[in-house]
């Protein structure tokens, strides 16, 4: 019996994946044994923030295919590509831009997140618009479902909404895809607030160890804790956030210090570079090797791009014949 397909991307805006990406890049590689994957470098996608400076671009998404295949991606059972290599996206984009209202688009959070913390004075078209290309992306392949962050819900949420606008219009031919939530749905950045490559609060997985100590020892903390002695809160403390996800096994032992006050800041920042830099080794030695193979990392892409188009034109054929162009 085929495995069920599974869609997702990330945006090469950075060389480098973040810690938020590279947790969502574990649910991937932990879903590749029970599903079909294809697993998109959404390039396209970047010049909604980067489209002055395009020329970034490219080496951007080579290096995320690095992060990708180092996290443990297997190319051999996924389709690791992308985006702009299979232009049925941007027609299919196109299409459904032609059915979508523009109130869909304007109430989007992430849209009025964008254009408020990063101060856009003025919105092009394509920021506005990419959430029915990321719809695109989505529905091509027709996925039982999409692995995201909770920030990313509304954004498949209005996906559904538009592969039933065009179901209803021109007969069923887009599966409504379902959530998927990552282990870890939400990373806190250094300062506080998700981690995010746009705000500067990030630590990286291509990070060195002696990087990754640190921005650990400048990330926020408890403001009520003055002293070493003093009660903490780890809620809201973006130190103790990354203990949740990277120390485990001494995350009980660390909130019961951290409340009582039997620990300071500045241990617990150094247990927690700690654990980060262990967790993070292989992946690193990984990235480390695969850096030195950029003709391998290269074909991977290549035939990625070969399977997911071999799929998209597949649909891109049904589209066409349910809106009657052909």
């Amino acid at each position: 019996m085929p495995k069920q397909r599974l869609l997702s991307g990330m945006q090469p805006t950075q060389p480098m994946l973040h810690l938020g990406n590279y947790e969502t890049l574990r649910t991937w590689v932990r879903l590749q044994d029970e599903f079909e994957m294809y697993c998109c470098i959404v390039d396209w996608h970047a010049l909604t923030t980067l489209a002055e400076c395009s020329d970034q671009i490219a080496a951007n998404s080579r290096s995320v295919a690095i992060d990708y295949l180092a996290a443990g991606l297997d190319p051999e059972r996924n389709s690791i590509f992308i985006q702009s290599h299979v232009k049925e996206h941007a027609e299919l984009a196109m299409l459904l831009g032609m059915i979508t209202p523009l109130s869909w688009l304007e109430r989007v959070p992430t849209y009025k997140e964008k254009r408020e913390n990063l101060q856009i004075e003025s919105v092009s078209f394509g920021l506005l618009g990419y959430p029915v290309l990321q719809a695109a992306d989505i529905l091509l392949y027709k996925p039982y479902g999409v692995p995201v962050g909770k920030d990313q819900l509304p954004h498949l949420e209005l996906t559904r909404e538009i592969a039933r606008r065009f179901n209803f219009l021109y007969g069923e031919v887009f599966p409504e895809p379902q959530n998927i939530l990552s282990d870890v749905p939400m990373m806190m950045g250094l300062d506080g607030r998700k981690m995010s490559k746009s705000y500067g609060n990030a630590i990286f997985v291509a990070d060195s160890a002696d990087e990754t100590t640190a921005k650990i020892k400048t990330a926020f903390t408890d403001p009520e804790k003055i002293r070493k002695d003093d009660p903490g809160h780890p809620e809201g403390c973006a130190v103790f956030s990354l203990h949740t996800v990277y120390n485990r096994p001494n995350v009980d032992t660390v909130e019961r210090e951290c409340r009582s006050g039997a620990r300071g800041c500045v241990a617990c920042k150094k247990e927690c570079s700690e654990a980060v830099n262990a967790s993070l080794a292989e992946v690193r030695a990984r990235r480390a090797e695969l850096e030195k193979e950029p003709e391998r990392v290269e074909a991977i892409l290549n035939r990625g791009a070969e399977r997911a188009r071999a799929f998209a034109s597949a649909t891109m054929k049904e589209v066409r014949e349910a809106m009657k162009l052909r």
